[in-house]
C-alpha cells in the first residue's frame, strides 16, 4: 500500500519509526516530513501535507504523528474527503475504515510507544471499508454533511 507519513517535531521519532517499520513491511511510505525533532514545526503543516497526498492520489493512506494526535486529527479533518481519527487502541485503528472509511491515522507520540505504533499501523492498513448497508448509508450521511457545509 502507499501510505503518506508525516508528524511535527514532537511526533518526529515516531515517525521515523513507523517509516522504517513499514518500509520493511513492503509498504511504499511517502515521507512527508519532518525530519528531525530538533526544529519546531507546527502540525497543521503535516496534516496539510497527507491530505493533499491522498487527494491527489499520491498515497491510499496516511498516518500522522504530533504530541497528542489530536491537533493533526483536528487539522486533516479540515480537508474535504479527508477522514482521520486519534486512535490509541486495536480495535478503533480497524474499525474507523471498515465503519467510518478512514483514511487518515492520527497518533500521539507522547502516548503510544514505537509497539503499540506498528499493532496501530498494521490494524489500519489490513483493514477495509465494509459494504453493510449500515456503515454505507452512514458514510453517506458525513459526505451529506460535508457537502452542505462546504
Amino acid at each position: 500500500m502507499k501510505i503518506a507519513i508525516a508528524s511535527d517535531h514532537a511526533g518526529y521519532p515516531l515517525k521515523k519509526h513507523l517509516q522504517d517499520y513499514l518500509t520493511k513491511q513492503g509498504h511504499e511510505v511517502i515521507n512527508l516530513g519532518v525530519d528531525t525533532a530538533d526544529v519546531p514545526s507546527d502540525y497543521p503543516d503535516a496534516a496539510d501535507a497527507i491530505a493533499r497526498a491522498i487527494l491527489d492520489g499520491r498515497a491510499e493512506r496516511g498516518i500522522l504523528a504530533c504530541g497528542s494526535g489530536v491537533g493533526a486529527s483536528i487539522a486533516a479533518n479540515k480537508f474535504p474527503g479527508i477522514y482521520a481519527a486519534v486512535c490509541h487502541d486495536h480495535y478503533s485503528a480497524h474499525q474507523g475504515v471498515e465503519h467510518d472509511r478512514m483514511n487518515v491515522l492520527t497518533i500521539g507520540a507522547r502516548i503510544i510507544g514505537p509497539t503499540t505504533a506498528e499493532e496501530l499501523a498494521d490494524a489500519f492498513i489490513a483493514a477495509q471499508p465494509s459494504d453493510e448497508e449500515r456503515h454505507v448509508r452512514r458514510f453517506g450521511k458525513v459526505q451529506a454533511i460535508e457537502q452542505r457545509e462546504m
